[in-house]
């Protein structure tokens, strides 16, 4: 039988419109699943505050939203191994499959990938959808439907570690802590990471930052941190910088705060179409640049991380609101508002 799932639309830059959608029965090898809570994303709010999520624009209205977890309501046909009532974080990336790149496990780089909250394929700020079997991992009842919603992002940080192949002692500078920068520093100090930078505008997510395991914390509208991490090293630089805020010139500030023959590895997006490279620091230092693309294959790792050290990360979530609410939280986080962090949307 057909549902009812209110859904919370961007219809443009910083307006959200409540409706509701007919969601039909699933079909063969889908699962109907209700959202129980959804995180909120960097990439989103640029969605959001900026109307595009690098060089790919808004296309009104769209559904955004890619961190889900919630319950199975119903399956479909030629679907096992799932029940009405079962918890589940929800995979938003849709691959093909059958692609070079997927034959060859590059998957998050599909030649025809689609991706639940991009224009065209709506994500999870609604109440029920309908997705693929093979996109639900099945979760314990230890682990809160909200606390979930970190399976996502954090496969995200774990993959930026393929590129930051840090080693056990050695240094690194996260710049940028909102959610994504407060994951990759917990994920480098539980590799074995030595003194870990952090570099951030807003004193509250360097709070958070400390909270969650960073050694230093920098702020940079006090502080010039390239200076302040060329000075404790020094002259040396980190072994590896990640640049999680993409912003105010943090892919620079990464390459000059980085070791010869060091690491910088992406993981924000930054909001310019074109990007300025400090190119010759980056030459002379024969540095090695890596851009991440989401994730690939890391969630189970990123469930078995969370399951093992759920109150570490568990301090990154700082607030949640319902769906009716979701126009006032993403306001809360562009202005980084009420000692924000993660910011969970509960449908």
């Amino acid at each position: 039988m057909s549902l009812a799932s209110r859904t919370a639309e961007l219809t443009g830059m910083r307006r959200f419109e409540i409706s509701e959608h007919i969601i039909p029965d699933p079909g063969s090898h889908e699962v109907q699943v209700r959202v129980a809570a959804v995180g909120v994303c960097g990439s989103d709010l640029h969605s959001y505050a900026e109307g595009a999520v690098g060089d790919s624009p808004c296309v009104y209205p769209m559904v955004l939203g890619h961190e889900p977890a919630g319950t199975v309501l119903n399956t479909g046909a030629d679907v096992t191994g799932w029940a009405p009532g079962d918890r589940a974080v929800f995979e938003p990336a849709l691959y093909c499959y059958h692609c070079e790149f997927c034959l060859s496990g590059h998957h998050n780089v599909c030649a025809n990938l689609r991706f639940m909250s991009n224009p065209g394929e709506p994500g999870f700020f609604r109440e029920i959808a309908n997705i693929p079997v093979r996109n639900l991992i099945a979760i314990p009842a230890t682990l809160s439907l909200e606390q979930a919603t970190l399976v996502e992002p954090l496969a995200v940080a774990l993959h930026s570690m393929q590129f930051a192949a840090l080693q056990r002692g050695e240094t690194a500078a996260v710049f940028g802590v909102g959610p994504i920068g407060l994951l990759t520093v917990i994920v480098l100090k539980l590799a074995g990471a030595g003194r870990v930078w952090t570099i951030d505008p807003v004193a509250h997510r360097l709070e958070l930052a400390h909270a969650v395991g960073a050694d230093a914390v920098i702020d940079s509208t006090a502080t010039d941190p390239v200076q302040q991490i060329l000075k404790e090293t020094g002259g040396r630089g980190v072994d590896v910088a990640i640049d999680c805020g993409g912003k105010d010139g943090s892919i620079n500030q990464c390459i000059n705060a980085t070791r010869n023959a060091g690491r910088v590895v992406v993981t924000a997006i930054p909001p310019e179409i074109l990007v300025p490279l400090a190119f010759h620091p980056l030459r002379r230092k024969e540095i090695q640049l890596f851009n991440v693309r989401r994730s690939n294959h890391e969630s189970a790792a990123a469930l078995q991380m969370l399951l093992e050290h759920t109150a570490r990360f568990a301090r990154m979530i700082t607030h949640a609101r319902p769906l009716e609410d979701i126009g006032g939280a993403f306001a809360m986080l562009e202005r980084y508002e009420d000692g924000v962090g993660k910011i969970v949307i509960t449908p």
